[in-house]
């Protein structure tokens, strides 16, 4: 990697965040991978110039390229936040599961190492190229790798014990190694576009990551369903795809992207360069977002503000497979899913331009917690024979939760772009966003520790010993089958653990959750920006001087 050259410092205006202005949803936020530096915190000075009036039909292919490249990046997410935990149900107990969710942690962490990635890199290959390429090439020959042995791992057929430690630890690697590829995309995502094209990152990355999420999610789980396949598709040898088929064929469309951009995309030069202590500057302005009063405020809200709802989000749907819904069929909720994620975060977006642009946040927050007690009478009422109106009926619940959860994400992105520092707004927004990310991520390994540990399965009679076995998970509960006994359910920890995380979330809402959010809808913008080396006499931080002593 070069050594990097000073550059000159632009003058910014101190102006807002600059707004969606093709009026396209901002389902996620091209800058919260990216702690870019450069064009981003001094007035866009490295974006393309202005495309004229062509739209977006003049950089069709940037635009296609940049969903690609979010594609390839939804589809190991996909598998690890979708398919493989429902896989290894079958397999693994609810504590098991816990430590495999620590994989996907990366993705939550991204933050610690995105000035590095936005800062360091080789000037003859180009400043995101330096990343995304090599990358996407050990990506490639990972997945190839992987899905030689994942089979025997995840396979119902398969007789062969879990290794759940290495598995977490091998998605892990996997996800750090997209989680860094997103930051580079996000970056080369603000300068591939031109200035008036830019907005349409926002949506390359939505298209892109949730067609990933998709097609590793509802397609991979029915095409890898044997019920599914002889019943839709007429295929009798059982399912058309295996886990590790699907891993070599995303890692050989990894290889042939990686070799496109090596040989066919040129990235544009930078027109300004990182300064030598760019990192470090950017370290420095992380520690003072951070340091701010009303952040700290909006940093400890968030973080306890989903507990409510981790139950239900990480375990009502692996019980419904416990009691007789299908893979297939539960992920039939992403496909109804997309097209209402782009309707509903179109019209949230707008909802949240006003001045209490945290109120469809807060609102949300109410019917949130309602679902999460409507999830537990659901999971309690499963019928014997599940019939179509009971499944259309879970199906139409769970594309509601979903929605409801699109209203909460929206609506907190858009009070995050009100509220971020324009001068420094990778930073302000990688910084928010990876709280929100952890905030969903931390809970969930300590709720599904609880449901295993509040489980009491016992199996006894038949060929088992005096004393019995616990047979909480699933492989226990077929072995006990075997040796004539019956596993015995005195306790499902699944309901107490989900009434004490509503309790908690409504002891959050009234008492952090709602004073916090009528607080902070009061905090004046100019209170959110921190004050910088030079901005003695610059307007913004008289503001923010103004606000500490009112």
């Amino acid at each position: 990697m070069g050594k990097a050259t000073p550059r000159r410092r632009t003058p910014t205006n101190g102006s807002s965040a600059p707004s969606n202005v093709s009026g396209q949803p901002q389902m996620n936020t091209v800058s919260s991978g990216a702690a870019a530096t450069g064009s981003e915190k001094r007035g866009h000075a490295l974006t393309k110039p202005a495309a004229g009036s062509k739209g977006i039909q003049s950089e069709l292919p940037d635009f296609i390229l940049l969903i690609i490249l979010y594609l390839l990046q939804g589809v190991p997410l996909g598998l690890i936040m979708g398919s493989v935990p429902f896989l290894l149900k079958s397999k693994l107990s609810f504590g098991d599961i816990a430590l495999f969710s620590l994989s996907s942690y990366p993705y939550s962490l991204k933050l610690l190492w995105s000035p590095i990635v936005d800062s360091i890199y080789n000037k003859p290959i180009g400043r995101r190229k330096s990343w995304i390429v090599p990358i996407q090439a050990v990506t490639g020959v990972f997945l190839i790798f992987l899905s030689r042995s994942i089979d025997i791992y995840v396979s119902p057929e398969s007789s062969e014990p879990v290794p759940v430690t290495f598995l977490a630890l091998t998605f892990a690697s996997l996800v750090f190694l997209c989680a860094t590829q997103d930051i580079a995309v996000d970056g080369w995502a603000l300068t591939l576009l031109s200035e008036e094209n830019k907005a349409y990152a926002s949506t390359a990355q939505t298209i892109g990551l949730n067609s990933g999420y998709f097609l590793s999610f509802t397609v991979f789980l029915a095409l890898n369903s044997r019920e599914f396949c002889e019943k839709y598709l007429g295929v009798q040898e059982g399912p058309l795809v295996l886990l590790g088929q699907y891993l070599a064929f995303w890692g050989v469309m990894f290889l042939v992207c990686d070799l496109w951009l090596i040989f066919v995309k040129k990235e544009d030069p930078e027109l300004e360069e990182p300064a030598e202590n760019e990192i470090q500057i950017v370290y420095k302005h992380i520690f003072q977002v951070i340091s701010l009063p009303n952040m700290r405020q909006l940093i400890f809200m968030t973080m306890v503000s989903k507990i409510g709802f981790m139950a239900h989000d990480s375990v009502s749907a692996l019980k419904l497979l416990e009691k007789g819904f299908s893979k297939e069929d539960l992920a039939l909720t992403v496909l109804i899913d997309f097209p209402i994620q782009i309707f509903v975060g179109y019209y949230v977006a707008k909802w949240s331009t006003g001045p209490r642009p945290l109120r469809p946040w807060l609102n949300a927050y109410y019917v949130r917690l309602g679902f999460s007690i409507l999830g537990m009478l659901i999971v309690s009422s499963v019928p014997k024979t599940i019939g179509t109106s009971y499944f259309l009926f879970v199906i139409l619940f769970s594309v509601l939760n979903s929605m409801v959860s699109t209203v909460m994400f929206v609506g907190v992105g858009s009070y995050y772009t009100k509220i971020s520092d324009p001068r420094i707004g990778g930073t302000y927004m990688t910084l928010l966003n990876t709280i929100n990310n952890l905030a969903g991520t931390w809970p969930k390994y300590f709720v599904l520790k609880s449901v295993d540990y509040f489980t009491d399965a016992h199996c006894s009679g038949g060929r088992v010993a005096e004393h019995g076995f616990s047979c909480t998970s699933e492989v226990s509960k077929k072995e006990c089958s075997k040796l004539g006994g019956v596993c015995a359910l005195g306790q499902d920890g699944y309901y107490p653990v989900s009434l004490v995380c509503v309790v908690v979330g409504v002891v959050v809402l009234f008492t952090v959750v709602r004073p916090t959010v009528l607080a902070l809808e009061k905090v004046p913008d100019a209170a959110w920006r921190v004050a910088r080396d030079g901005d003695d006499g610059d307007e913004s931080t008289q503001l923010i001087a103004g606000s500490k002593r009112d």
